[in-house]
């Protein structure tokens, strides 16, 4: 999913995971412009993984966490590879060790 690819977007998820904030405590957060700020959130509603709400003259942003379903259960596919990948290397790191050709730093 595109939308969580900017090292920000993932850190405005991060931050709207421990509750809900305003585009202006979001922003407080960077040290990007506050309409960098709201691009990036322009981009996360569109993905449907932040939903805003008024409150007043503020804008307030909570996390819609359905579409990071959808990203968990693609990643599901590849859990299984990498714990078989990772068995392997530490097998082989063994053998190595076993052998004495392994450097135990």
């Amino acid at each position: 999913m595109e939308a969580i690819g900017h090292p920000a977007r993932r850190r405005i998820i991060d931050e709207l995971a421990q509750g809900d904030r305003t585009a202006g405590e979001l922003a407080a957060l960077f040290a990007i412009s506050r309409p960098g700020v709201s691009r990036h959130l322009k981009v996360l509603r569109q993905a449907r993984l932040v939903s805003p709400r008024r409150e007043a003259q503020r804008q307030v942003y909570r996390l819609t966490p359905a579409p990071l379903a959808e990203v968990d259960a693609w990643l599901g596919r590849y859990r299984d590879w990498w714990a078989g990948a990772l068995d392997a290397l530490e097998a082989e790191v063994r053998r190595m060790n076993e052998q004495g050709g392994g450097d135990d730093r």
